[in-house]
């Protein structure tokens, strides 16, 4: 090989490494408004919040703060609004989630049923209440739930039906909130109809062949093919039920009420934050929130081989 010869290759290896240079440089500058607000409005004040949580930070005096190690989450042992407020965000989880994902999936067996008439209104008019902000949407179903003026209450006495007390009492505010809920249940309902209308029609066709009817292709084609999407939901609607604030907030002002029912973890947390100004004990219970729901993640990743059905995996 002449010395000319192998001069191309490396003059073409040279103008490659430099179009790639050129091309990467680029590419930084493309991405570096996410870089950058990532790193402003998300990993700092995560770090941040990590470090605060093993001081005695409060906001009314930012320059007196001292370093005491484990104190906060010691402090949160003994504290028994903490586990107050855990156990009412957990009851009301196990009640909504299992609730809401029922109801988007009877919504979006509806949308996707080839005998309803006028699916394409059926699906906007499910879909449109999560365009409403939740505050609004808050306001309005306190006035839907009202004791006395209500139309929910006015329509079971209209029937013979005394009408609960919604929103007073211990025993009903759990079942107001998971109605409430039902309202804004837009994207879960979208995301599970995508997924029933990625079904290979192919596979109903040969169960209507074998003799089975729509109940038993639902539960024997249907659901198992969407387990990812039921899958993709649950978590997170886990993580949403584990950081539920403003509905409570909104109906109860942020007092908890009636007798703590509505005392949700995260609204103990906020109270503490920018209530009584305990930033450092707040930023103890975010983390130790934070560990909660990674932990049922972790579990619920695990336990996914066992029910939820990739067709890649044969």
């Amino acid at each position: 090989m002449t010395v000319t010869e192998s001069a191309v290759p490396t003059a073409n290896n040279r103008k490659v490494s430099t179009l790639a240079r050129y091309h990467a440089r680029w590419g930084w500058i493309f991405i570096s408004p996410w870089i950058i607000g990532f790193l402003a409005f998300i990993l700092l004040p995560i770090v941040f919040t990590l470090v605060m949580s093993f001081t005695d930070y409060n906001a009314v005096v930012p320059d007196e703060v001292n370093f005491i190690g484990l104190q906060n989450y010691k402090n949160m042992a003994k504290d028994a609004l903490v586990s107050t407020s855990l156990l009412v965000t957990v009851r009301y989880g196990l009640l909504a989630i299992p609730i809401g994902l029922s109801f988007a999936l009877l919504l979006a067996t509806i949308a996707n049923s080839k005998h309803l008439i006028g699916t394409s209104i059926f699906r906007t008019l499910a879909y449109m209440p999560n365009l409403i902000p939740v505050v609004a949407g808050t306001i309005i179903w306190g006035g839907v739930m009202n004791t006395q003026t209500g139309w929910i209450n006015l329509a079971l006495e209209a029937v013979g039906i005394p009408g609960p007390d919604w929103l007073n009492s211990t025993s009903w505010i759990y079942p107001a909130l998971v109605l409430i809920g039902l309202w804004g249940l837009g994207s879960v309902f979208l995301t599970l109809l995508a997924g029933m209308q990625g079904v290979p029609s192919e596979l109903y066709d040969a169960a209507r062949v074998d003799g089975a009817n729509d109940i038993q292709s639902f539960f024997n084609i249907t659901v198992p093919m969407i387990t990812p999407v039921i899958m993709y939901n649950l978590t997170l609607m886990l993580i949403g039920a584990f950081k539920y604030f403003d509905v409570a907030y909104v109906l109860k002002n942020g007092t908890g009420d009636p007798g703590n029912s509505t005392l949700f973890y995260n609204l103990y947390l906020y109270k503490n934050a920018f209530v009584f100004n305990l930033m450092g004990y707040a930023s103890a219970q975010a983390w130790f929130l934070f560990i909660i729901v990674l932990i049922l993640t972790i579990i619920l990743f695990l336990t996914s081989k066992y029910w939820v059905y990739y067709a890649s995996e044969g």
